[in-house]
């Protein structure tokens, strides 16, 4: 992404202010799981934000504001607080939901209440809705599934990011294009990374509790002594993976060889994140958008799946995968060993890139649907 005047080419576009501040013509709500302190969520937001189209002015809802703002140059506004966003919105002439799965239940049916409020308020006051680069559910509620039918026509342009998203709306008879992860979207780097550490993207996850670890640390124990390279682990989220480290030393899992060769780093974001990725022998990723970035960076690529999403990821780029849920493979270290050194198809990487595009079509849409009744 071009920067100006240190600043990215999108806020000297779309001219964001410091607040909320007074309604603007070309003003869009842009709601999602911004300043939570996860490089996957920075890094939608990159894309949404250099996919707007030329004079909107973003408002973005944010846990962290100064984050969001010092980062991205825009505006923001609390997401804790609904009734704030509610009053931000009435300010804004469209709402996207950018990003991620929003409209699901495993958070809890509240946090689909929350969106439910944001699009039928929007669509009271007679403004555009998008749904941009969404994945749908999990829906485990049948009165979430009730709810997210009764919303989806509400929608005035919708992309998935997977098909099974796709073919769960188109059963309800809502059509809308399929693209990869909006994520692809984000400018790739050269990979050199020959020799260089083992990273890991790993996070908790209620699949792998106490000695649950111990077959994926020993496989990473092996590989790493086998090929002399140090483990760097780094963390996605910072409050959820950055003390999985010191958590397995404290609990005595990691086998002392691994715990000599083992140092976490920090990516203050995702283009550090990139950076890193593009320097590592192999990544072995748990988290969605690590993998994709690791991806992006043409790194050598190895999936620990706990979602589906992950598994799908894996899948597109060609990488090997195991699943959580699943008993350990009995090729595990082999299936590591093979990919050291070893990058993905760059031809698959190009196609995915080319499939995130599709999702700039709904904010095209939004904006003319907000011309058109001005």
């Amino acid at each position: 992404m071009a920067v100006v005047a240190g600043r990215p080419a999108y806020f000297q576009q779309a001219g964001a202010g410091s607040g909320v501040g007074v309604a603007g013509a070309g003003k869009v709500l842009l709601c999602g799981y911004y300043g939570e302190h996860n490089l996957g969520d920075d890094a939608l937001l990159e894309v949404l934000l250099e996919q707007l189209p030329a004079g909107c002015t973003p408002l973005v809802t944010a846990r962290d504001q100064p984050l969001v703002r010092q980062r991205f140059g825009v505006a923001t506004t609390d997401r804790g607080s609904l009734s704030g966003v509610l009053r931000a919105l009435g300010g804004c002439s469209a709402l996207v939901l950018g990003g991620g799965s929003l409209l699901q239940d495993s958070t809890s049916f509240k946090s689909l209440l929350y969106y439910a409020a944001l699009i039928l308020t929007a669509r009271a006051q007679g403004k555009p809705v998008g749904l941009w680069g969404q994945g749908l559910g999990p829906l485990r509620r049948r009165r979430s599934r009730w709810l997210v039918r009764a919303l989806l026509p509400l929608a005035t342009a919708i992309s998935w990011r997977d098909p099974a998203s796709a073919r769960l709306a188109a059963s309800w008879g809502i059509e809308a294009p399929v693209g990869s992860d909006p994520v692809w979207g984000l400018r790739p780097r050269p990979w050199h990374g020959a020799g260089g550490p083992i990273v890991l993207c790993w996070r908790p996850t209620p699949l792998l509790v106490g000695r649950a670890w111990m077959p994926y640390l020993d496989a990473l124990d092996r590989l790493a002594s086998h090929s002399d390279r140090p483990v760097h682990w780094l963390p996605f989220h910072h409050d959820q993976d950055g003390p999985l480290l010191e958590t397995l030393r404290s609990e005595g899992l990691i086998p002392p060889s691994l715990d000599a060769r083992s140092q976490t780093v920090a990516a203050p974001d995702p283009a550090a994140a990139l950076d890193h990725f593009a320097g590592a022998s192999l990544v072995v990723a748990m988290r969605l958008h690590g993998l994709i970035l690791a991806a992006l960076a043409g790194a050598p690529t190895a999936a620990l799946s706990y979602d589906p999403k992950v598994a799908a990821a894996a899948a597109a780029i060609g990488c090997p995968c195991q699943e959580l849920d699943s008993p350990v493979g009995v090729d595990l270290v082999g299936s590591w060993q093979r990919a050291v050194d070893h990058p993905c198809d760059p031809g698959l990487i190009a196609t995915l890139r080319a499939d995130a595009e599709r999702h700039r079509v709904v904010l095209e849409r939004v904006v003319a649907a907000k011309a058109g009744a001005a």
